[in-house]
């Protein structure tokens, strides 16, 4: 899997580190994935620590981005913060108070034609309506829960018009299988009432988590009283890289030289002329380092806070599509609410934000979230053309938003591929809604495809190619949907088989067209992981290594099993995916199947499940095992997990099922419930975690890493500025950020040459000789190669998991320590040579010179003259 993927690039934590000091208490479960040793607790005053001399100092100032005066402008003030989140919130909530009341106008408009509707007409309507309401209240209702195959299907006018149904009378109204027909008509004030307080509350709860988030940042890092340069150091890994582009383009002097020096980028990869818009999704970089130019904020707002505002922005966003989905869902707010509460309150599983800003997935699940939220109003039924055509757009802008972001949608979005397929098998979704749900993805990554040059990864896609040959078989086999259920459970074994091979058959010949190799390492890694490969392969090993990809903890369970979530969402799973199957079963019954023999069988809205619905229902599922795989994939499911869980809660399925098991059911009973069980559950989750979230926002600690800070100072002041520097990919990321120097390798692992290269630089810390690896690091330009005492010296992992245990298998050498090993492993016959070169013996000192040294980190400049050996190790490809 990717390493932007993981908290650190999956080498080694401690190699980004320095000095543990840790607060008052033991640190919370959500911060031990942070780089703890970088804190400390924070000093009883104020003042920042002594400042360093003047030409260390003004080496600081010339990394700033702009050439501001940083007193003039916010550091950690609130108040402009507050302004910006307020702006954002607002407008927010009245652009979705706008598109709704248009939207709520048009479904009256076309579910009643009410403008050719004569007053006399209008009146009588009115009076069947209020003697219909009189004798509903007058007598139990036994078919409640029950509707007609209209309330699930019908999209037409004729529906509404002539059989007296009303359909859904609003965007978010209806729960469950039935349409809101079923529920008590409610005057169009009432509906306008209620839905300008969930819109309300919608802002409310987006702007207490992007609050959250911000203050757990500060209160983290002490952010606010940091220098420039320590700022930069707390964007870890590929953190730095991509942050690093962002200053890049503010210190541009102009945007289009910034934009050509990103186009024919030659600091990031040494020897190396690479694109990296097309290379790497650094596109929102772009657009806010030219937002930030044209906007009239420079002398008010620092360029790293408008950074992560935005970003913390998104959360805002991401908390707004899940409370929509809720309220799309249930047909309540307070599904809404109690989603945007569960989200807030089980933070440490639902994202990371606070630590690694820079992360694309930060950028990219809001997108996601939007989308599935389009996606759900795009199924419901009993749309208009016009309003389909705007859900199909806003799928669109929010598909390709996502794309744009994270380099690894295309694997995202084949599990989407995969649950509209299964869909379509099962006949909860019409040939037209499947066709469209497929182009949207295609077109957006093709669009994404012509932004990013050509990018050969996205038409070498996995989704594409199963897209191409879903729809064509779909195609060729009109027949498929006909016959008994057995002949039609055959005939989809076999369009399945037939999918599949064809997939396998357009993703082989399109990657050997593009000669495409930059994803195989995702494959080596998934083979490895289910042991279907070798495993010491050393790029699938650096991540199999890693607690991030391995398998769900139970601890995590546990964690939301404490805030009433886990069994909410277990109990909604098994009744959804019961119904699910029935559904299916009918559905694979022949076409000419008269509505008595149905009705017989048991059909109704008991078993009926939504498009919308099952489509939540299956993406759940689908991204629920996605984690459980791969414990860094939970941020996609634990948030939608949340609008699922509230959604039995507040929707009808689960009550009525209860209810009619204990013979209570009623429509007042239904109702209470649905109101009641949701409010005591959010008073109930105040009362126990408001003063555990209020103590958590309390938590004060202090970034602190000197050692690296001392490195950063010397690189800047005591190195030429087009100096190429070696090392681990999470060092380097910082060293392009803070200093502007050359890099040999950085953590994007997604191209063949780099990962090379990588495996290469990284021989400092095996078993060679100094002559072999001065022969590698002079292939690749190196000028220093900065040597981490956390790696060689590494302790966290296990034996046969440390960096230079998977360094020793790759070079088919024994390992260090006490163990069994492989019987094809031999001694190796040269010291490692991070521990030989400190020796200063002349077999090193002839080849390096040590220029730098503190506890963390050792500098050695490579020389240019080469001492002659017989062996030579050169980097496969040194251009691109």
């Amino acid at each position: 899997m990717p390493a932007c993927m993981s908290v650190f690039t999956p080498v080694s934590v401690d190699a980004a580190i320095t000095s543990v000091r840790i607060i008052r208490r033991a640190a919370p479960v959500w911060l031990q994935s942070f780089d703890m040793t970088a804190l400390r607790q924070r000093k009883g005053s104020k003042g920042k620590e002594q400042p360093l001399g003047a030409a260390e100092l003004q080496s600081q100032q010339s990394n700033c981005c702009t050439d501001h005066h940083p007193e003039k402008k916010l550091r950690g003030d609130w108040s402009w913060g507050a302004i910006v989140w307020t702006s954002v919130g607002w407008s927010v909530s009245v652009g979705l108070g706008l598109l709704c009341c248009i939207y709520v106008a048009t479904l009256h408009e076309n579910d009643l034609w009410f403008s050719n509707i004569k007053a006399m007409e209008l009146r009588k309507r009115v009076k069947l309506n209020e003697l219909e309401h009189n004798l509903s209240l007058s007598q139990d209702a036994p078919s409640e829960g029950r509707c007609s195959s209209n309330s699930v299907r019908g999209t037409g006018r004729s529906n509404v018009t002539h059989e007296g149904g009303r359909g859904e009378a609003a965007l978010f109204g209806g729960s469950g299988t039935c349409s809101g027909s079923s529920i008590l008509p409610r005057g169009p004030w009432r509906q306008c009432v209620s839905m300008a307080a969930g819109l309300l509350l919608a802002g409310l709860l987006a702007l207490t988590q992007a609050w959250c988030v911000n203050t757990i940042h500060e209160n983290l890092l002490w952010f606010s009283q940091l220098m420039e340069m320590e700022r930069e150091i707390s964007f870890r890994t590929e953190c730095g890289l991509y942050y690093s582009y962002y200053k890049q383009m503010l210190k541009a002097p102009s945007i289009q030289e910034g934009l050509s020096d990103l186009i024919h980028d030659n600091l990031t990869e040494s020897k190396r002329t690479i694109n990296l818009l097309q290379r790497m999704n650094i596109y929102q970089e772009v657009f806010l380092s030219v937002l930030y130019r044209l906007l009239p904020i420079q002398s008010y707002l620092e360029p790293v806070y408008f950074y992560i505002y935005t970003v913390f922005s998104l959360q805002a966003v991401y908390v707004i599509a899940l409370y929509l989905t809720a309220w799309l869902l249930s047909g309540s707010w307070l599904a809404g609410t109690l989603t945007g509460v569960w989200y807030i309150l089980n933070r440490v599983d639902t994202t990371r934000v606070e630590f690694t800003i820079s992360l694309r997935e930060n950028w990219s699940l809001p997108f996601l979230a939007l989308q599935v939220t389009a996606i759900t109003c795009y199924l419901r039924p009993q749309l208009t053309a016009l309003q389909q055509k705007v859900m199909v757009w806003l799928m669109y802008v929010t598909t390709f938003c996502f794309c744009l972001t994270w380099q690894f949608n295309q694997f995202i979005l084949l599990v989407q591929a995969l649950i509209i397929y299964t869909l379509d098998c099962v006949d909860f979704l019409t040939t037209t809604q499947v066709t469209t749900l497929y182009l949207v993805q295609v077109s957006s990554l093709l669009s994404v495809w012509l932004l990013q040059f050509c990018n050969s990864m996205i038409l070498g896609s996995l989704v594409l190619s199963f897209i191409v040959a879903a729809l064509f078989i779909r195609h060729c086999q009109s027949g498929l949907k006909t016959g008994s259920r057995l002949v039609r459970l055959g005939k989809l074994l076999l369009h399945s088989a037939m999918v599949l091979l064809l997939t396998v058959t357009i993703n082989f010949l399109a990657k050997k067209a593009l000669q495409l190799r930059s994803d195989e390492h995702i494959f080596k890694f998934i083979k490895s992981k289910f042991a279907l490969g070798p495993t010491r392969d050393f790029d699938a090993s650096l991540y199999l290594c890693e607690e991030a990809f391995g398998l769900l903890p139970l601890d995590t369970l546990e964690r939301l099993a404490g805030t009433l979530l886990l069994y909410p969402y277990i109990l909604t799973l098994l009744l959804l995916s019961g119904m699910l199957a029935v559904g299916a079963l009918q559905n694979l019954r022949p076409k000419g199947v008269s509505a008595e023999e149905r009705k017989g069988a048991g059909e109704g809205c008991v078993v009926a499940l939504r498009p919308d619905v099952a489509y939540n229902l299956l993406h759940t599922l689908f991204y629920g095992l996605l984690a459980f795989s791969t414990m860094r994939m939970k941020y996609i499911w634990t948030g939608h997990m949340c609008a699922v869980a509230a959604y039995g809660v507040c929707g009808t399925e689960l009550w009525t099922s209860l209810l009619t098991t204990l013979r209570c059911h009623s429509k007042v009973l239904l109702r209470l419930v649905r109101y009641a069980v949701p409010l005591a559950m959010i008073a109930c989750l105040y009362y126990k975690f408001w003063p555990k979230l209020m103590e958590e926002l309390s938590e004060l600690r202090e970034f602190y890493d000197p050692d690296t800070v001392e490195l950063m100072t010397w690189i800047s002041t005591k190195t030429p500025k087009r100096a190429v520097f070696a090392g681990s990919m999470q060092l380097l990321a910082g060293i392009k950020l803070c200093t502007g120097r050359v890099l040999t390798n950085h953590p994007h692992y997604e191209d063949k040459d780099l990962r090379e290269r990588t495996r290469q630089v990284y021989q400092v810390y095996a078993r060679r000789s100094p002559e072999d690896v001065h022969g590698i690091l002079r292939a690749v330009g190196a000028d220093y190669v900065v040597l981490e005492n956390s790696i060689c010296y590494e302790r966290r992992h296990r034996r046969g998991c440390r960096l230079r245990d998977l360094l020793d298998l790759a070079n088919g050498h024994v390992m260090d320590g006490h163990g069994e090993n492989d019987p094809d492993l031999v001694p190796a016959s040269h010291p490692r040579f991070c521990e030989a070169i400190k020796t200063d013996t002349e077999a090193y000192t002839t080849l390096f010179t040590k220029t730098f040294q503190n506890k963390t980190f050792h500098v050695y400049r490579v020389k240019k003259k080469r001492k002659k050996s017989t062996k030579n190790s050169s980097e496969p490809s040194a251009t691109q």
